[in-house]
C-alpha cells in the first residue's frame, strides 16, 4: 500500500485508475512480511493468511536451555508486533507455571482436553494459530469458531475440523438465526467444561454480533433492530457493547463464568481505540465494568430511549430501565470465582490478555515509510469521531506540511503521517447510501484537498479486517485529481451528504479490495506529502 501511495505522490498529474493488484498490499499488516522483496509481485503473497504472533521461543529464552526448545512454543506480540504482550503455552519439564502483568505460562499436559472457542472477523485464523501449537503437546481438543460469511477459507475450515473444531458463518454486523444458533453450540461447550478443561476463547472484532444470544425474554429480532438502531445512531462502539452486554448470555463475562471451573484463557486483538478488554467483543472472558446504570445513560444520550430518534424496541428499553431499577439494590462487590485469584495467586481462573492491536499495525507502517524514504511522524492511535472531520483535519496538516515556510514541523518532507483508531458516521433513518467509515473519510478528504489546491499529497484509509460497512471494499485512497473540477465537486458533495461514498468512488477507482485478511485490529490511516 505504501509501495502504491509513494508512487502516486510522486505524480500529482497520475488519474486513480488502479488494477487490483496495486490496491491490496498493507505491508506488516495484513501480509507476512518475510515472504516479501522487492522482486515479488503482490499477487505471490495473496495467499497467505497468518497471525504475526505465533512465533517459537528461540532456545536461549527457554527454561532449560536447548533440550526443552522442542517443548516451548509461544504467542507473542512482544516479538514481531511490539504490542508488549505476551503468551506461552508450555510443555516442559523444567517450566514453573507463573504469571505476571504481561506473561502467562499454562502447560497444556495438566489438563484432559483443551476446547477452542473463537469468534469474530479474525477468528478462524486466530483458532487455526492455536489448533497447531496445541497439537504439538498431543492434548485432545475440541471447539467451535464463529466467522463472519465468507471469512473462512477452505484450508482453515479443513484444517480446523481435523482438529474436531467445527467452523460456523454468520451475518455481520446485523446477527442472525446462524449467530444464535452458534452461540448456543459455544455456550455449551462452556457449561459442559470441569475442572480439568482448558478453554481458550479467542475473541476478535466483529464478534458482538456474530456471538448473540437473546437474553431471557428477548428475541433475535429485538436484538437484530438493537443493532441496527445502534449503527444509526453514531454511539462509538464502546458504548454500543455497554448495551449488548445488557442484552445477551455470554458477554460481560458470562461466557467465563459458565465454563466454571474450567481454567479459562481469552486471547484478544482489539479493533477497538485503547484496547479495553470488557468491551471488545463486548468482554465474553472479563468481568463486567459498565452497569444498567451506563446503559440508560446512553440510550437517552443517543436518542434511543421512548421516543427518540432511533428507538429501540420496547422489550430491550424495559430490560434496560428494570435492570437500572433494580441494580441499585444489589451488592456490587461480590466477585464471581471465576475472576477471584486462586491459592497460589498467580493466577485466575480467568484470565485475558491482548494479543495484537491498532498500535501493531501503525509501528508496521511507519517502519515500511521509513524503508520508502518518508519521515513518518504517528499521530495516535485514538482517532474517533465523526469520519468526515477527521478526513478534512489530517488534510489540513498535510497542507501545513506542504508549506516549505512552516515552522515546528511535525516531520520532515517527505513524510508519512500515519494514524489508527475508529472513526463513526452518523445515519439518518431509513439511508439508502453506501459506504463506510473509511470511504466516507476518504471522500472527505478528497474534497478538502480540492478545496485548499493541495498537490503533492495523497490519503489512504483502510479498515484491516478488509472490509469498511457494509461493503466489499476496505477503503479508499483518494489524492487531489480524486476530485479535480466542479463537476465532481458537486457530485462529491452530493455523495458525502447522502453517505454514498461507495459509488463515487468506485467510479474513480479509489477502492481498496483487499477481501478478508484474517485479522482485525481497527483502521489505519496513511497521508503521504512530497
Amino acid at each position: 500500500m505504501l509501495g502504491y501511495l509513494d508512487s502516486i505522490v510522486e505524480d500529482t498529474e497520475h488519474h486513480l485508475n488502479r488494477s487490483k493488484k496495486d490496491r491490496i498490499f498493507l505491508p506488516g499488516v495484513l501480509y507476512p512480511t518475510d515472504k516479501i522483496n522487492d522482486e515479488e509481485s503482490i499477487d505471490n503473497v495473496l495467499p497467505h493468511r497468518y497471525l504475526q504472533w505465533r512465533v517459537q521461543i528461540p532456545p536461549e529464552h527457554v527454561e532449560g536451555g536447548e533440550d526443552a526448545t522442542e517443548e516451548a512454543w509461544a504467542w507473542s506480540t512482544n516479538a514481531v508486533c511490539q504490542v508488549g504482550f505476551g503468551i506461552e503455552l508450555r510443555k516442559s519439564a523444567h517450566a514453573e507455571r507463573r504469571c505476571d502483568e504481561n506473561h502467562i505460562c499454562l502447560d497444556p499436559s495438566q489438563f484432559e482436553r483443551v476446547r477452542i472457542v473463537s469468534f469474530g472477523k479474525a477468528s478462524t485464523a486466530m483458532a487455526r494459530s492455536v489448533a497447531e501449537v496445541l497439537s504439538l503437546s498431543n492434548v485432545n481438543i475440541d471447539g467451535v469458531v464463529i466467522t463472519k460469511d465468507g471469512h473462512a477459507t477452505d484450508d482453515e475450515k479443513n484444517l480446523l475440523s481435523g482438529y474436531n473444531i467445527r467452523v460456523r458463518e454468520a451475518s455481520h454486523p446485523i446477527p442472525c438465526e446462524r449467530s444464535v444458533s452458534s452461540a448456543e453450540e459455544i455456550m455449551e461447550v462452556a457449561s459442559s467444561s470441569d475442572s480439568r478443561t482448558l478453554l481458550i476463547a479467542c475473541i476478535s472484532g466483529g464478534g458482538s454480533a456474530l456471538f448473540c444470544l437473546p437474553r431471557g425474554d428477548l428475541t433475535l429480532n429485538d436484538l437484530m433492530e438493537t443493532n441496527a438502531r445502534l449503527l444509526e445512531s453514531g454511539a462509538p462502539i464502546q458504548k454500543m457493547n455497554i448495551i449488548r452486554k445488557r442484552l445477551e448470555m455470554g458477554k460481560g463475562g458470562l461466557l467465563a463464568t459458565a465454563a466454571y471451573p474450567a481454567t479459562t484463557l481469552g486471547l484478544v486483538l482489539s479493533d477497538i481505540v485503547g484496547d479495553p478488554l470488557d468491551l471488545i467483543a463486548s468482554g465474553p472472558t472479563v468481568p463486567d465494568e459498565s452497569s444498567f446504570e451506563e446503559a440508560w445513560s446512553i440510550l437517552r444520550e443517543y436518542g434511543m430511549g421512548p421516543g427518540g430518534s432511533h428507538e429501540l424496541p420496547p422489550a430491550v428499553i424495559d430490560v434496560i430501565r428494570e435492570g437500572n431499577a433494580a441494580e441499585k439494590a444489589l451488592d456490587n462487590s461480590v466477585i464471581h470465582p471465576a475472576f477471584k485469584l486462586v491459592d497460589d495467586k498467580a493466577r485466575r481462573t480467568s484470565e485475558t490478555v491482548l494479543v495484537g492491536n491498532n498500535r501493531a499495525a501503525v509501528l508496521a507502517a511507519a517502519e515500511e515509510a521509513e524503508k520508502l524514504g518518508y519521515s513518518p511522524a504517528i499521530l495516535g492511535t485514538r482517532f474517533d469521531g465523526e469520519a468526515s472531520c477527521v478526513g478534512g483535519s489530517l488534510v489540513a496538516m498535510a497542507d501545513h506540511l506542504c508549506n516549505k515556510d512552516t515552522m515546528y514541523p511535525i516531520a520532515a518532507t517527505p513524510a508519512a503521517l500515519i494514524s489508527g483508531g475508529e472513526t463513526i458516521v452518523n445515519l439518518p433513518q431509513n439511508c439508502k447510501g453506501r459506504g463506510g467509515r473509511n470511504q466516507e473519510l476518504a471522500l472527505a478528504a478528497a474534497l478538502k484537498m480540492n478545496e485548499m489546491n493541495l498537490k503533492g499529497c495523497c490519503l489512504a484509509s483502510i479498515g484491516t479486517d478488509g472490509t469498511d460497512g457494509p461493503t466489499d471494499a476496505a477503503g479508499a485512497i483518494v489524492d487531489s485529481k480524486t476530485v479535480d473540477d466542479d463537476v465532481s465537486r458537486s457530485s462529491a458533495l452530493k455523495a458525502l451528504s447522502d453517505h454514498d461514498s461507495y459509488d463515487f468512488l468506485n467510479e474513480r477507482g479509489c477502492l481498496v479490495m483487499t477481501g478478508p485478511t484474517g485479522t482485525n485490529v481497527a483502521d489505519v490511516c496513511i497521508t503521504l506529502i512530497r
